[in-house]
């Protein structure tokens, strides 16, 4: 009998069992997410989840083959190996147990190595993660069986692991780049360097003598002099940060009675890498450190990982502070559960305590604190006095950026409605906008990774009052958005200062109506934008 060749024996084998293991890995994941909705009530009909599950073929795959597709050629080479080194025995159980482990091992890297926590969102839980695996258990299946059909009596050469190679590169889609909006004509300003030696600076605040409060993610106080001078590198007193990842110090807030009280207040993250809270503390502002430091707020439940914390703080007109909440990424459908903080945004009175007309101050088992629900990672904040609204605005994963006017006991959708998809290509949802929760009132798609967040009402850039200036890390450039009187839209009008190529964390309006921006990096800025001239 004629014995086939290598590429018979093994690379078509193989492809076609990569194609089962992605097409299935595939279908499963879509079902485990739109499972997630279901659970807490949102419907699916039948047709939305055959669109939903023929959308992430074609978003989702093509990642997904280039993930599976390196492991699977991994395992089943080693399989293969293994199983003539036993006489050519258990070549199924083989192939079968090396696929799973070889899903699993990927899995484990790129969670590891990966920003994101967990970047299928389908194997968060042990169910999603056994039955992913379980697809590529099938895919190893599907390969042994069709290998020992193709197989001569003879058995062939060699494994042709570096043709399996090429055919998985072929296989693998080019992600789509995200797209940056061109930047503006430049304005007549000038920017300046006040400070270049900050650890990933975060937030800003101004002491009514002009001196400055930069918080530094790694958990440090620094107090600058109104030209950026450093007075004192590290106030003392600041409460222990878990800073881990997107983990560490955040928001830096002064009381709206500074003057007569000197409260400091102070948002972070707290506990560690297996159980971790946004807190809130409260403390004086000393000489060189803050004293009668104490914990107001702390989110509860505790969650793992270091990503989506929140951590803006804004003041109220009745003196009433919000502070925002994140979903902690993996649990994402906990932002719909009022029973915990997570995904939500809170209102306190100056002192942790629950303001008496909270939307939910008196509904048995939500939690008393929640202002509104629904919400991804919410990282920008302003109350806007003039008009008596507070506007927010929060990432979105791939896509769905959003500004939100805020109301008090509303629903902002995450994750049941977004106009983003996952990381991976994913649908997160089917729903762009769904009953009983609010659509933004402006949104970014592809995503900008909004940051700070500041409503311009200077001197100095008349042609800039009443908007917004949104920092955006990815398009390293602040975004100027125009609300309609109404608030009921925006528009995004431009980018500036682009030409610094710098992930823009926070934005501010200083005393005189200069801008200043904090830049994301280990060796961070702090600068200042004035009129061309001044």
């Amino acid at each position: 009998m004629t014995k086939p060749s290598g590429i018979l024996a093994n690379v078509v084998p193989f492809i076609i069992a990569l194609l089962v293991g992605v097409m299935l890995g595939s279908v499963v994941q879509t079902q485990l997410n739109l499972a997630a909705l279901q659970s807490m009530g949102v419907a699916i009909p039948p047709d939305v989840r055959i669109t939903t599950t023929w959308q992430d073929l074609l978003s989702f795959a093509p990642l997904y083959a280039l993930l599976f597709g390196v492991g699977f050629v991994v395992s089943q080479t080693a399989a293969v190996l293994l199983s003539r080194r036993l006489g050519g025995r258990y070549p199924m159980l083989l192939c079968v147990g090396a696929g799973i482990v070889g899903l699993w091992v990927t899995l484990w890297l790129v969670n590891t190595l990966a920003p994101p926590p967990t970047l299928v969102a389908a194997t968060r839980g042990i169910t999603g993660l056994v039955a992913m695996l379980a697809t590529a258990g099938v895919a190893g299946a599907v390969f042994a069986g069709l290998r020992r059909r193709t197989l001569s009596a003879k058995r062939p050469r060699g494994f042709s692991g570096f043709a399996v190679l090429l055919a998985v590169g072929s296989l693998a889609a080019a992600l789509p780049g995200i797209s940056q909006p061109a930047q503006a004509q430049d304005l007549p300003y000038h920017i300046e360097t006040l400070t270049d030696d900050l650890a990933h600076p975060w937030s800003l605040a101004f002491l009514p003598d002009g001196r400055m409060l930069v918080t530094e993610r790694p958990g440090r106080l620094r107090l600058l002099s109104d030209e950026g001078e450093t007075l004192v590198e590290s106030l003392g007193g600041v409460p222990a940060v878990y800073a881990s990842g997107q983990a560490g110090l955040f928001d830096v807030s002064l009381s709206p009675q500074f003057e007569d009280d000197q409260q400091v207040y102070l948002s972070y993250a707290c506990g560690n890498a297996e159980a971790n809270h946004t807190c809130l503390a409260q403390a004086t502002l000393a000489e060189n450190s803050l004293e009668d430091v104490s914990e107001i707020f702390r989110a509860q439940p505790a969650k793992q990982g270091a990503a989506h914390f929140g951590g803006r703080i804004a003041w109220l007109s009745d003196d009433t502070l919000i502070l925002t909440l994140g979903d902690g990424f993996d649990y994402r459908e906990q932002a719909q559960n009022l029973g915990n903080h997570i995904g939500s945004i809170v209102r306190l009175n100056p002192d942790g305590s629950v303001p008496q007309d909270n939307p939910f101050a008196y509904h048995g088992d939500v939690r008393p604190e929640i202002y509104s629900v629904g919400h991804r990672n919410v990282q920008g904040l302003v109350f806007d006095d003039q008009h008596q609204r507070l506007i927010a605005h929060e990432h979105g994963p791939r896509g769905g950026d959003e500004i939100n006017i805020i109301e008090a006991g509303a629903n902002y959708g995450w994750p049941i409605a977004t106009g983003g998809l996952d990381y991976t290509g994913a649908r997160v949802t089917p729903f762009e906008v769904y009953p009983g929760t609010q659509p933004p009132t402006l949104e970014w798609t592809p995503s900008i990774a909004p940051s700070g967040m500041a409503l311009y009402s200077g001197e100095l850039f008349p042609e800039w009052q009443g908007d917004l200036l949104v920092g955006a890390l990815v398009n390293k450039e602040v975004r100027r958005v125009r609300l309609s009187d109404d608030a009921s839209s925006a528009e995004d009008i431009e980018g500036l200062f682009g030409e610094l190529d710098e992930r823009i964390r926070d934005v501010r309006q200083g005393p005189e109506g200069a801008i200043y921006m904090l830049t994301d990096s280990p060796e961070g800025k702090l600068l200042r934008v004035v009129p061309e001239g001044d």
